[in-house]
């Protein structure tokens, strides 16, 4: 299935930026179950584009002379396999599982977290396993968001010796979700030799209607933008996504 997305972040300052530099992970790659058919990226300046460590498509965005307002949109054209939870690395950057054993700030375990992880600890090296981890973990908190259950199920698996990871991207609904974002994060844990997808959030495994932007050890290596500044006083953010079928496939 094919999807257009658009994607718009404005920043706001009530005082100028001095200086600002911005890290975007704002364009997606083709894996083993979506192509990215057309994409651009607009911004205030010209960004320098690279790869990080995790093969994501990295634009860093350095602005010198003051501002006190930084727009950027992103848009294109995805298209989806039908297929549930086929291989999702980007392709030419196979990273070993071991890189996601260890825990972050974000990802960390409490004492209840890990008590609650530890009942799982039997069925942790089985896909069935972990899919009843996970939704025993929506059961847990469902009021919760999909970053804090994709942290909370990361940080389970690798108290439990399990490799995970943390994706960012765009999901597709036909109904739109109350806060108007397409914006949605899952994971990804190494289960019998592959990386298997888990949408904590919509307890399931990920399909075609979920767009792969970004992955990480937890939200800040995968978070679409991320930057620091000198100047500015107080930020306001208005941002804007949006996911469509798209009508000319």
């Amino acid at each position: 299935m094919r999807f257009s997305i658009s994607h718009d972040l404005n920043y706001s300052y009530d005082s100028p930026v001095r200086l600002s530099t911005q890290y975007l992970r704002l364009y997606p790659r083709d894996t083993g179950r979506q192509k990215v058919l057309a994409w651009m990226l607009e911004t205030l300046g010209q960004p320098m584009r690279t790869q990080d460590g995790y093969g994501n498509v990295l634009h860093v965005l350095t602005l010198d002379k003051p501002v006190s307002e930084i727009s950027i949109h992103a848009e294109g054209l995805v298209e989806t396999a039908p297929s549930l939870d086929e291989p999702s690395d980007f392709r030419g950057t196979p990273l070993s599982p071991l890189l996601f054993l260890r825990q972050t700030a974000l990802t960390r375990v409490n004492g209840e977290l890990g008590a609650f992880a530890e009942r799982f600890r039997r069925g942790a090296a089985t896909l069935s396993g972990l899919r009843e981890l996970a939704g025993a973990l929506l059961k847990r908190n469902p009021e919760g968001s999909s970053e804090q259950l994709t942290h909370a199920f990361i940080g389970s698996c690798r108290h439990l010796g399990v490799p995970a990871r943390y994706v960012s991207g765009y999901i597709y609904s036909a109904q739109k979700p109350a806060d108007g974002s397409a914006l949605h994060a899952w994971a990804e844990a190494w289960v019998v030799e592959r990386w298997r997808s888990f949408d904590i959030a919509q307890g399931g495994a990920v399909g075609e209607g979920h767009i792969k932007l970004a992955i990480g050890a937890d939200y800040l290596d995968a978070c679409p933008m991320r930057g620091v500044r000198t100047g500015g006083g107080t930020e306001t953010l208005i941002a804007r996504t949006d996911v469509a079928a798209d009508a000319q496939q």
